[in-house]
């Protein structure tokens, strides 16, 4: 919802200014200068991230989305993690033993549905305990191996972020290729009237206009809203890790999941007692 806010607060006012001043909008519109600013930016980033395009296109959409990861979502995570380690502690790792192994089909897991339909973060908690479980790695070989694995998720997440960016600082540039062919257009043309040669120059000043706004009123947002929502996803991992860890240590549920909340970033952060309320509401 702020991207569309945003885009349409930043139309008002640079269009509105325009034609407050006498401008015509209608000079504005400019077909084959956007094919070309938007085609040429469009293709050279195909031919720089041909194979990522399938996840491009996918993480696009959510641009118009809220957070997959609010409050509720790392309320019900804390949740989890504590029965889930409460029940080691109390009966042992092999407990849990078959919930990580067929956690579609775990009580423990369908529980907390909002954390269930996100099959990356299921994976990545199984995925450790099953090594928990093991009892073959210790827990700074373990912490190595989640810092691996979060950093590789971060980098594949940011592609489609990376690829907004590109292609933010690339549609300027193709601006002014269709501000200059259309200036040699013009220059084809001197045997036409004043008026009509004016026209032509406006048209080919349109496209550095055009090139800059795209890029740094539509294409860069949307790359930072890409970014965020990365950082985000990451965030995830590392407030797992840290709860993990604390229990691979010793430490009891309780602390193991205040490791974690710790780990969350200050507006979403729920307090000590709002957060042990809801778990025992929960798990009650």
């Amino acid at each position: 919802m702020f991207v569309i806010i945003g885009y349409v607060f930043m139309c008002v006012c640079i269009l509105g200014a325009y034609a407050a001043h006498g401008g015509h909008l209608g000079v504005l519109w400019q077909p084959s200068e956007i094919v070309i600013i938007f085609g040429g930016g469009i293709g050279a980033m195909i031919a720089a991230y041909g194979s990522s395009l399938k996840s491009i296109v996918k993480a696009l959409p959510t641009v118009f989305k809220g957070s997959a990861y609010g409050k509720t979502f790392y309320m019900d995570l804390f949740a989890l993690m504590f029965e889930i380690l409460s029940k080691v502690r109390k009966e042992g790792l092999m407990s849990v033993e078959g919930d990580i192994e067929n956690p579609d089909a775990s009580p423990l897991f369908s529980k907390y549905a909002t954390v269930a339909k996100d099959h990356h973060v299921i994976e990545f908690i199984c995925d450790y305990l099953r090594l928990m479980v093991g009892g073959n790695l210790n827990a700074f070989e373990i912490e190595n191996l989640m810092d691996v694995e979060i950093e590789a998720h971060h980098h594949e997440a940011e592609v489609p972020a990376q690829f907004m960016a590109k292609l933010g600082d690339g549609l300027p540039a193709f601006g002014i290729v269709a501000a200059v062919m259309g200036v040699v257009h013009t220059m084809g043309s001197l045997h036409l009237p004043p008026a009509e040669l004016g026209k032509l120059i406006g048209a080919a000043l349109v496209g550095t206009f055009m090139g800059i706004w795209l890029a740094y009123g539509f294409v860069g947002p949307l790359a930072t809203v890409l970014e965020t929502k990365v950082n985000e996803g990451t965030r995830i991992y590392q407030t797992i890790k840290v709860t993990l860890l604390a229990s691979l240590n010793g430490y009891a549920p309780q602390v193991a999941v205040e490791f974690g909340r710790k780990a969350m970033e200050g507006h979403m952060r729920p307090s000590f007692l709002e957060l042990e309320e809801y778990v025992k509401n929960k798990k009650g």
